[in-house]
């Protein structure tokens, strides 16, 4: 009879050979040295299920083995159990549990690319480029991202403690976050100064629909007083579906390329625009920041290279990796970086991101002592004669220019980077004579 040391080892020499059989071997690596490093695996993994301290199951030591494999190729890449492959299939639908960030690995440490808009992390005050060192006082360091995405997760309303290490603090700092069911609008649209302002979270299976009813409810709204202008704000948003950020960059393009992918031997596929912009050639600012990754950079990067669009912001990201989830039967699923994508000129993004064409750093604007002391002009003394070569009309322009100038003092104490795309689009206008 066999004795069971054997019976695993060809086991499990058997589960390798059977991928190796569908995956054809480097045509550098000889099949002797691929055998050779089985046989080296198998018998490591018999003395750990013989000799180690305790009872190890045999499920856990292989995949084990499969995510150290795929997560030794780059961040993105992991092996994910059924529960874990499960959520992701729910996470694109846009509605999920737990506390509200994109998350990727850097030296070990969970890594925050973005926070998401009005979820528990995001209130708690969790920013892009966090590093999370520490989970209720369980170190991150050491464990593969979806095992550290899956003890984030828990409990809807169940609160969990996370140790944060942020750039330009000295010492860490532990946030207090109430885990919630995370219900995504991928994109809210509103009118500000006559300009759509188009905020989008994550690109899901709802940013279009989202995007494109929104748009119309509120060109709708303004009726013939059309829009002077687009701004697409990407701040902070991870990415997310490529198939939406092509959907999206389509919106804007009539023709051309929105972007390209490429195998590891060349291959790939060209996306491109079909003919309509639903904005009409009207000017368009994209917003940008750190935050901004991925399938935000696709949209951001196509829309540069056209002329289409000025980006306004911060440096984004630099994720211009593709990401394929290959479902395994039962055991759940592989997420595998399998290409990288290049914007319509051929640049790649990735570890570069997308460099804006203005550059500016979001802060909020506080008024100097100068700002706040009252001024006088001519007008403002008692009994000061008016202007009689003004019109009705000319004064009527006057109230409304002084209304247009307090609201865009106030958009910049709130939002300066917003405050100066819709100066940027109603500038344009200007110069083009069309305002």
């Amino acid at each position: 009879m066999m004795p069971n040391s054997i019976r695993k080892y060809l086991v499990i020499v058997l589960f390798f050979l059977s991928f190796f059989a569908i995956s054809p071997v480097n045509s550098e690596e000889s099949k002797k040295e691929t055998y050779e490093q089985l046989d080296l695996f198998g018998q490591v993994f018999d003395l750990v299920k013989s000799k180690y301290v305790e009872e190890v199951k045999s499920k856990d030591l292989i995949e084990a083995a499969i995510n150290g494999m795929l997560s030794s190729l780059d961040p993105h890449s992991g092996f994910l159990v059924p529960k874990s492959y499960d959520n992701m299939q729910v996470d694109t639908k846009g509605s999920f549990g737990g506390l509200g960030i994109e998350v990727t690995q850097q030296d070990g440490f969970v890594k925050v690319v973005s926070p998401m808009d009005d979820t528990p992390a995001y209130k708690a005050g969790v920013l892009a480029g966090d590093f999370i060192t520490f989970v209720d006082d369980k170190p991150m360091l050491g464990l593969s991202l979806s095992e550290a995405v899956e003890i984030m997760r828990g409990p809807v309303g169940s609160t969990v403690k996370l140790t944060i290490v942020r750039e330009g603090l000295e010492d860490p700092i532990e946030v207090q976050v109430t885990r919630d069911v995370i219900k995504l609008t991928a994109a809210k649209v509103r009118i500000e100064s006559d300009v759509v302002i188009m905020r989008v979270t994550t690109f899901n299976e709802q940013t279009m629909p989202n995007l494109e009813d929104g748009i119309k409810a509120v060109t709708e709204k303004i009726g013939a007083n059309e829009p002077k202008g687009f701004v697409l704000d990407l701040r902070n948003n991870p990415g997310g579906l490529l198939s939406e950020a092509i959907s999206v960059t389509d919106l804007f393009l009539d023709q051309g390329e929105i972007v390209s992918t490429r195998d590891r031997e060349g291959k790939g596929e060209r996306y491109k625009a079909s003919k309509g912009d639903i904005s009409e050639g009207k000017p368009l600012v994209i917003l940008i920041n750190a935050g901004s990754a991925s399938a935000s950079e696709i949209v951001a990067g196509a829309l540069q290279d056209h002329g289409r669009a000025i980006v306004l912001g911060t440096k984004s990201f630099g994720k211009g990796s593709v990401q394929s989830v290959l479902p395994m039967g039962q055991s759940g699923g592989i997420r595998l970086t399998t290409a990288r994508y290049y914007t319509p000129s051929g640049r790649s993004i990735q570890a570069l991101g997308v460099t804006p064409d203005v550059f500016l750093k979001f802060k909020r604007v506080e008024d100097s002592e100068e700002d706040k002391r009252k001024t006088f002009s001519e007008a403002d003394l008692e009994g000061a004669l008016s202007n009689d070569s003004l019109t009705d009309s000319e004064k009527e322009m006057l109230r409304k220019e002084e209304i247009s100038f307090r609201e865009a003092n106030e958009r910049r104490n709130k939002d300066n980077q917003l405050a100066h795309a819709i100066d940027l689009i109603e500038g344009l206008l200007v110069f083009s004579g069309k305002e």
